[in-house]
């Protein structure tokens, strides 16, 4: 009885393959290829559409059809299953080359979607693109011509001993293989976790779904490196060793690093302090846009980001502007000269400052004479507005020109010491 033998998509005979390739099934299985092809496109075509307008950071998906991870996987696994039947009935050669160069493709493809998505504008990024590039393509070119065993051989022949454990050649380069692919896997986990987790999610959940996000990522890389570096034949018993030397420089040089990150989690943990709220630390105010592990970034008035790092948050008083009362008082302080009708002034003063519309009706703004200055009467105006985080200082300019111009067309002088900032009748 004939034993049934899997086909295999490498070139074992090349005087056999360059037969097969001049005849005729040689079109059928272009047609096939094509076919593939087409069918694979309408299929992630149909998905995008019945999904609606995909994520630009999807990974499967991406911007267009054939920019994410889901059309050369689908387009391999029709190949494949195309390859399989075909050849049960005739010899296979345009498949023998089309399937090594779709599983190139879709680690490359795999490979770099999973970076520029975790990695975004990372200028290490296009490097590690490249070197994924250049290994697929290589081990494409081994594999295809039948050269890929003879060289593992002769890399398996290079060895040397460490320790206890002897090491080649060949060990080291499968190792570090099987650990990019196993980091490239849990580094995609981590950010379909993360887009899910934080899909839709504002205020205290945006910081608290974020702080799971980073502990399931530190989480998923922790497993991720044990499983490469038993990969490579590390005893992972002799981290042990490596833990203790962590602890110790820890303790000593890296406290600072340490801090940061445990404060970066207690932040999102508690919530006091979430992603989009205005705080004041160290005389510097702005919005929080991130929280990451190590540090803060937030956002000032005039548009300049700081990097705050998380102890700071933790350690000095900051003042939450967004959790307090969102009205917020202002006070404007002038003085006219002595003998002046002090309800009139009060009342033009009150005047300038409803007008406007972010001042507040409820409190009240009101005027008062403050003091009884060595130059003349001291009045405070004092009003309330709402949303100070989008600026206060073109409503303040816009109150002062309004009190110059109804005093000034009332003769009133404003005084300041020893000068006089406006006389009365002054153009």
């Amino acid at each position: 009885m004939a034993k049934l033998t899997r086909p295999s998509a490498r070139i074992e005979d090349l005087d056999a393959w360059l037969a097969n390739i001049t005849q005729p099934t040689a079109l059928a299985e272009l047609a096939i290829l094509l076919g593939c092809v087409a069918l694979a496109w309408l299929l992630v075509w149909g998905v995008r559409r019945a999904s609606g307008l995909p994520d630009e950071r999807s990974i499967w998906f991406g911007r267009q059809i054939i920019d994410g991870v889901m059309f050369p996987l689908l387009l391999l696994s029709l190949a494949y299953l195309s390859f399989m039947l075909l050849a049960r009935w005739m010899p296979v050669a345009v498949f023998k080359i089309a399937i090594p160069v779709l599983v190139a493709l879709a680690v490359i493809r795999l490979g770099v979607k999973v970076l520029q998505v975790v990695f975004v504008d990372a200028p290490l990024v296009r490097i590690l693109e490249r070197s994924i590039s250049w290994v697929a393509w290589v081990a494409m070119v081994l594999w295809v011509s039948g050269l890929l065993p003879l060289v593992l051989e002769e890399l398996d022949d290079i060895r040397w001993k460490v320790g206890d454990a002897t090491l080649s050649v060949r060990t080291i380069i499968e190792g570090g293989v099987t650990a990019c692919i196993v980091l490239i896997i849990t580094l995609w986990i981590s950010s379909a976790i993360e887009m899910r987790l934080l899909k839709s999610a504002t205020g205290s959940q945006l910081s608290l779904r974020k702080a799971l996000s980073n502990a399931t990522r530190a989480l998923l890389m922790f497993v991720g490196l044990l499983v490469a570096l038993s990969a490579v034949g590390i005893d992972l018993t002799a981290l042990s060793v490596l833990g203790g030397a962590i602890g110790v420089g820890v303790g000593f040089g890296l406290q600072k690093l340490a801090s940061n990150y445990v404060s970066g989690f207690v932040i999102l943990a508690e919530r006091q302090l979430r992603i989009g709220d205005t705080i004041k630390v160290d005389n510097y105010e702005g919005r929080i846009s991130d929280i990451n592990a190590r540090y803060s970034v937030i956002r000032a008035l005039n548009g300049r980001e700081s990097i705050v790092p998380n102890e700071m948050l933790v350690i000095n008083r900051v003042e939450n502007i967004s959790r307090a009362d969102p009205r917020t008082a202002q006070t404007i302080v002038l003085s006219v000269d002595y003998g002046t009708d002090v309800d009139r002034v009060m009342g033009l003063l009150v005047d300038a400052a409803n007008v406007q519309e972010r001042v507040l009706a409820d409190p009240a703004a009101f005027a008062a004479l403050s003091a009884f200055g060595a130059e003349g009467l001291e009045f405070t105006l004092t009003y309330w507005i709402t949303n100070p985080e989008t600026g206060a200082l073109a409503l303040r300019s816009t109150i002062h020109l309004t009190i110059l111009r109804t005093l000034g067309e009332a003769g009133i002088a404003i005084r300041a010491p020893g000068i006089v900032l406006q006389r009365a009748g002054a153009g």
